[in-house]
């Protein structure tokens, strides 16, 4: 007569289709189930070992453990409801985090094979379970399926539970042993919380500090006691007590912090997860990883927001349980939830009000601790004062990479600055007496400053630009970068040429000329030009022609091609009346100078036989080394000696060293 089986389980496929394998998505989520159950257990210390030859997890806890009877009658019934059983605090007076009994299923979203071993009071219990078993036995009818059970010689501890996860899912990646601490710390606020509960993962023990962010906290708002984050946080400049208790029908209390970064690029973790987020902990464990995104904030500080609140109200056990049947959100239409939300939403503009009024005053401090700002502070009027103080304190709400480009903004802010007060003197024009000509006068002065200022700091830019392309751009890419950027930068070629003008008529007419010619090019000086293009600037027809830089030519060909460019253009001057009013020029960039350069007098030649077609030639080094050359001399010979310009030149030359 065949024994009974030992061991039983019952559910339906589509309940460990949906609760089961596709409770969960990743390793972390379903080692906390493992976890929350070692803490109903009344477990000290929980083990988690990652083994990645072998393929494997090992949760091992110190519970109560299991007899034979309880992993039938409790482990493997599933939605075993243990308040309801088992009423009230566990036998060390914890709070339980489990409930409706399904979070043992979520094992099997991330293993194929599971190793249950318990003990208590000296009776061990060992099974195996497989997935692909499971399946075959919903699938033969009864819905019962009958784990395997194994020997208990393999028991080597006193009391507790060891579950091992073997054959491990392709799409699941096991974390670092690093990254999991992080994880597991992140999703329970019971971790060095001072309650006798200690998980390790690979035999070093997780803390606090494991979820990596308090040292990033810039500003806190706490809800209840938090002397905990007031030590963690050693980088906070500002820090909150906050009303913890939601008036309302619940009267729920919140227990934890909201807190920004200083950055928000500090909320993108090493491992990629989103740190942007306030989580939900009921009970000691992440209810709702984040209620965030249900606010759809648009304000700058939500980027650099991120909190976790604990709220053990939302999980009474004389109340409906106000979790999802995911475990990983709290039910959104629930009453205690949208109370939570309201509150939450009440703290959020508080926080963003409060955010700008903070970040404003550092950013005052930041930019007056520049000696020359603050003596521009001081000298201004005192409504200008008060303006200008704002302008500098917006600046530290923005998303700034360094203290460089933090000192790039202050300097175009004190400039834009000076535009804004000079507009509002000139709107008081109509208040001044018609002889007081020295108050123009000075108004000019003014507008001549910032103007020259201001184009100084375009020319430096140019200045860096053209610096980089001669030391860092080689022979071959520098021809395809200045091909991209010269015809939209006449600049390069003439710091008279600031900006094309507007030829849309004559577009059209030019491009059909350079079609025409370019067919009745031979190959060879095809194969030696790289583009052509039209621009009107500064009153003339410029034609500029740029020849591949490893090609030599002939002047007199090029003379030739000039000519035939000249011609076309002046018929189509002629035709619109132009061709005494505005002149043609034309502009060849080389590789290297014409082949008779070389020759006796041969640069006096080449020069004179294009400037009869009111033409010249450049390099692609002497183009670039004219443009630094000429940019330079300006700079040198424009001296700035205003205020505005100090101010400038102090910001550029400030260090906080």
């Amino acid at each position: 007569m065949m024994s009974s089986p030992t061991y039983k389980m019952r559910l339906s496929l589509n309940v460990l289709q949906h609760l089961g394998l596709n409770l969960y998505s990743n390793v972390p989520a379903v080692l906390s189930e493992v976890v929350a159950n070692s803490w109903d257990a009344d477990a000290r210390n929980v083990s988690v070992f990652l083994d990645k030859e072998a393929e494997s997890i090992v949760i091992q806890d110190d519970g109560a453990g299991m007899t034979t009877k309880e992993v039938n009658d409790r482990f493997l019934l599933v939605g075993y409801m243990r308040r309801d059983v088992q009423r009230g605090p566990t036998a060390t007076g914890r709070l339980p985090m489990g409930r409706k009994g399904i979070g043992k299923l979520s094992l099997f979203s991330i293993a194929n094979r599971i190793v249950v071993e318990t003990i208590r009071d000296g009776e061990g219990s060992a099974l195996q379970m497989r997935v692909d078993k499971i399946r075959e036995a919903i699938k033969g009818g009864g819905g019962a399926y009958f784990p395997e059970a194994l020997s208990v010689d393999g028991i080597n501890f006193d009391r507790g539970t060891r579950i091992t996860l073997h054959e491990l899912r392709r799409r699941q990646t096991v974390a670092t042993p690093r990254a999991l601490r992080k994880r597991l710390a992140r999703r329970f606020s019971i971790v060095g919380s001072g309650q006798d509960f200690a998980i390790r993962v690979n035999d070093e023990p997780i803390t606090p500090e494991d979820r990596g962010y308090y040292d990033r906290l810039q500003y806190i708002w706490t809800y209840g006691d938090q002397s905990g984050i007031n030590s963690r946080c050693v980088n906070k400049e500002h820090i909150e007590d906050r009303p913890h208790t939601i008036p309302g029908r619940s009267n729920l209390e919140i227990s934890g912090w909201l807190g920004t970064v200083r950055e928000s690029k500090q909320l993108k973790d090493q491992e990629g997860e989103n740190l942007n987020r306030i989580a939900i902990f009921v009970r000691g464990k992440m209810a709702q990883e984040d209620i965030l995104s249900d606010f759809a904030e648009r304000g700058i500080y939500a980027s650099y927001l991120l909190g976790e609140l604990r709220v053990d109200g939302l999980d009474r056990d004389e109340e409906e349980d106000a979790a999802t049947s995911s475990r990983q959100r709290i039910v959104e239409d629930d009453p205690r939830y949208l109370e939570l939300k309201e509150f939450i939403g009440g703290e959020l503009k508080y926080i963003q009000s409060r955010w700008s009024e903070l970040r404003g005053e550092a950013g005052v401090r930041k930019a007056m601790a520049i000696p020359a700002v603050s003596s521009w502070i001081e000298q201004l009027r005192k409504q200008h004062s008060r303006k200008a103080k704002r302008w500098l304190g917006k600046l530290n709400r923005i998303n700034i990479g360094s203290d460089a480009e933090q000192r790039q903004l202050i300097k175009h802010a004190v400039l834009a600055f000076e535009f804004f007060r000079l507009n509002e003197d000139i709107e008081r024009l109509e208040a001044i007496d018609d002889q007081d000509i020295e108050t123009l006068l000075g108004m000019f002065r003014e507008l001549d400053g910032l103007e020259m200022n201001l184009y100084g700091q375009i020319v430096k830019q140019r200045l860096t630009i053209i610096r980089t392309m001669q030391e860092k751009v080689d022979q071959n890419n520098r021809e395809r970068v200045i091909q991209e950027y010269l015809f939209d930068h006449l600049w390069l070629l003439d710091p008279s040429w600031e900006r094309a003008e507007n030829s849309e008529h004559m577009e059209k007419p030019v491009g059909g000329l350079f079609d025409d010619i370019y067919h009745q090019l031979s190959e060879e000086e095809k194969a030696a030009r790289l583009d052509i293009k039209y621009q009107k600037t500064a009153g003339k027809h410029v034609i500029i022609e740029l020849k591949r830089p490893a090609r030599s030519v002939s002047v007199y060909d090029l003379a030739k091609q000039i000519g035939k460019y000249r011609s076309g253009m002046l018929k189509i001057l002629e035709q619109r009346g132009l061709a005494l009013r505005e002149p043609v020029e034309f502009v060849c960039l080389l590789g290297k100078p014409p082949r008779e350069h070389i020759d006796p007098d041969g640069q006096n030649i080449v020069e004179k036989m294009l400037q009869v077609q009111n033409a010249r030639y450049i390099t692609y080094d002497k183009l670039l080394e004219n443009s630094y050359r000429a940019y330079q001399r300006y700079m040198k010979e424009t001296k700035i000696v205003n205020e505005i310009g100090d101010i400038i030149k102090a910001i550029e030359d400030y260090s906080e060293e």
